[in-house]
């Protein structure tokens, strides 16, 4: 009797092994939050369980448009200043033309102006790859300066206050008592998921991620490809500026400094590969909760801020080192 025992035993130790080498960030994400309701004062509430959904939807909704761009090749350093510009557009438009247009008017044009603005910015990222050769990590990084001194130009270096008070319900009202920007996230979510998994689209950003001479050669356009997945990443950075200028009622230059940074973390400790041709939506989902689940903690342990930022590193490390042995364990 004792052989069938060790089998069974034997059986679902291999099932739970495999489960933890095929999904290892979802493990950790499990043991952090058991941890941290042992640890942290008032963690499990649900005010605070709220409280770390709508921190982490605003960076979440970029970190799932970037997972298309890491995945396609490329890198997005501007969306922390795109945030931060695409509030100030709007905050803009609506100081100019709430009097003559009308709030709702003039908060619709502002949004649009926003998301079209951003949108050529990406574009223009992606033509100079496809015709210079210019990587984007330059381009962005350039946009990064660049948008960050648009948006002091559009404000004059001052937060501007000009929102209706019915505007603060985008990013700070609940709906059906949850956090409104919760809603926009996992819309997103679904809608990114969807595209990368059941496309032809998807199945081309990861064809041209993977081998972009062998993609060339299959038929794909593979600067379209890329240039596309630079257009979605700032339509979704634009919304979360749009999102943060809500929950401020500000158009605030100075707001999402160093996004990029925390975005790319979310993306990479999801297993997406910083090379290109690997990642998934879930994963990032994963990832963003990881970091926000991280954040909320510490802030809650009263752990120093300077503190916060040594762990951080450290567990944003630990993660990609283990992605990276898993990955390379399966492959052998």
């Amino acid at each position: 009797m004792e052989k069938p025992a060790r089998g069974l035993k034997e059986r679902l130790n291999e099932v739970v092994i495999d489960r933890l080498k095929s999904r290892p960030m979802e493990a950790v994400l499990v043991l952090l939050y058991v941890t941290l309701i042992w640890a942290a004062p008032n963690f499990f509430t649900l005010e605070n369980q709220l409280n770390v959904l709508r921190n982490a939807t605003l960076q979440g909704i970029i970190a799932f448009g970037m997972t298309i761009v890491i995945i396609s090749g490329e890198i997005d350093l501007s969306v922390g200043s795109g945030v931060a510009f695409a509030g100030c557009v709007v905050a803009l438009i609506v100081q100019r033309f709430s009097d003559s247009l009308g709030n709702v008017i003039s908060v619709l044009l502002g949004c649009v102006l926003a998301v079209t603005a951003l949108s050529c910015t990406a574009l223009m990222s992606g033509l100079l790859r496809q015709y210079t050769r210019v990587p984007t990590f330059i381009s962005s990084l350039a946009l990064l300066t660049g948008l960050f001194g648009v948006a002091n130009l559009l404000t004059s270096g001052f937060p501007l206050t000009p929102f209706p008070d019915w505007y603060g319900f985008l990013g700070s009202g609940y709906l059906l008592g949850i956090p409104v920007p919760v809603f926009f996230f996992v819309v997103i979510f679904v809608a990114t998921h969807m595209l990368m998994k059941h496309t032809t689209f998807g199945r081309a950003v990861y064809a041209v991620g993977g081998n972009m001479e062998a993609a060339h050669l299959s038929g794909i356009r593979i600067w379209r490809v890329k240039t596309a997945a630079l257009v979605i990443t700032s339509v979704l950075t634009a919304l979360s500026g749009i999102l943060v200028s809500s929950q401020t009622m500000a158009g605030n230059a100075a707001a999402a400094r160093g996004w990029e940074l925390d975005v790319i973390s979310s993306v990479i400790i999801g297993g997406t590969s910083l090379f290109g041709g690997r990642g998934q939506i879930w994963g990032t989902l994963i990832g963003v909760m990881f970091l926000g689940i991280i954040i909320n903690g510490m802030t809650l342990m009263n752990v120093s801020e300077y503190w916060q930022y040594v762990v951080r590193a450290l567990l944003i490390l630990g993660a990609v080192l283990l992605n990276s042995v898993l990955e390379k364990h399966r492959e052998q």
